[in-house]
């Protein structure tokens, strides 16, 4: 150690001393997580985003608190129900199955009370009666063509197109990390063996290549899509991990770790991969947005969610055959908006932590 070093960290010490001695304590020094986020934080934008994705992470976990045809909670005739809105139809009071929302409340008797989700429908309650009604008091979104609640189905499409998002993207990521991790870290044969299979992947364009996966599928559901997306968007994430730790492999702590007799395995878990993985955050955020809309594109063309389930993409499927023909503009508007804002705030978060994590872009 130099002597103009050991003079800096004396004459650190002894301030920290004297402020010990007034009272205080010693200045910390800012964790890098505390500096991401007050760097975020600057932008309201980035604060409203993320306040919007919560919002529909909630919205997604209390859809059927929100829309549903059986009650919260009720007591009718002695009887008292509580939380069938949770059930799935074939395990439902059928006492209670076989009437509206609408007719439980005109039933109720002396004594009796019933608590009903605030929509008071839920996204297969057909009623032929109702269809194509424009937004109004009783239907705020309006009914489609089969006269089930577009307001309804929207709110239990956001559970499908974010569990869409969430789940395929945590697949890819978790593929890309371990195959990046392994090419970068090891090099040689196995890196010449992921790069090679990254370029094959990338070759293909991924949409067309999801249209000819799920072409395949007899019968595909919500699984096949997110299965189906989460393997085919791996390779941008091995790329960037492997970017990532082929410069982290390098730095002296990583050899003095190794020096040490650490284990590769663990050299990897404990200090390479925890200090390469803050890009593929940034990147799984746009990821989200990607795969809400490939899941939306892939409903539209009839390859993703199957009906009657609500999805985004399947509502705009609906909207596309009333629209035009009977000018129910509002199947074609609410869920466009839903996909539109979204996308968009997913995007906006994405783009948020990408600055606040780049010292460059630092204010």
């Amino acid at each position: 150690m130099s002597r103009g070093t050991a003079q800096r960290l004396a004459e650190r010490e002894e301030r920290s001393l004297e402020q010990v001695e007034a009272g205080g304590a010693p200045r910390r020094t800012r964790g890098y997580g505390r500096m991401v986020w007050e760097q975020f934080r600057r932008s309201k934008l980035n604060l409203a985003a993320a306040a919007l994705i919560g919002l529909l992470a909630l919205v997604a976990v209390s859809a059927d608190f929100l829309a549903s045809d059986m009650p919260i909670a009720m007591r009718w005739q002695g009887q008292l129900y509580v939380l069938p809105n949770l059930l799935p139809d074939a395990k439902r009071p059928p006492e209670l199955r076989r009437h509206s929302p609408a007719e439980l409340r005109a039933l109720l008797g002396e004594g009796d009370w019933a608590l009903l989700t605030p929509i008071g429908r839920g996204p297969l309650d057909i009623d032929v009666t109702r269809r194509l009604q424009p937004p109004s008091a009783a239907e705020p979104l309006g009914t489609d063509g089969l006269g089930r609640s577009v307001a309804a189905r929207v709110v239990h499409g956001s559970r499908i197109s974010l569990a869409v998002g969430v789940v395929s993207v945590s697949l890819y990521v978790l593929i890309g990390i371990l195959l990046g991790a392994l090419a970068g870290y090891y090099r040689g044969w196995i890196d010449v063996l992921v790069s090679r299979l990254v370029e094959v992947m990338m070759v293909f364009p991924t949409f067309f290549l999801i249209l000819a996966i799920m072409g395949i599928v007899e019968r595909p559901t919500i699984w096949h899509v997110m299965l189906v997306i989460g393997l085919t968007g791996w390779p941008g994430v091995a790329r960037l991990i492997r970017g990532e730790i082929l410069r982290v492999r390098e730095l002296d702590y990583v050899a003095a770790t190794r020096a040490l007799g650490g284990s590769d395995g663990r050299i990897v878990l404990r200090h390479v991969i925890p200090n390469a993985i803050g890009p593929v955050f940034v990147a799984a955020t746009f990821g989200v947005a990607g795969a809400i809309l490939t899941e939306s594109s892939l409903s539209f063309l009839g390859f993703g969610t199957p009906p009657p389930t609500a999805s985004w993409g399947e509502l705009l499927t609906q909207a596309y055959d009333h629209a035009v023909t009977s000018g129910a503009w509002w199947l074609t508007v609410f869920p466009g908006l839903a996909i539109f804002l979204t996308v968009t705030a997913y995007n906006l978060v994405g783009e948020g932590m990408r600055d606040a994590m780049d010292p460059r872009l630092r204010r």
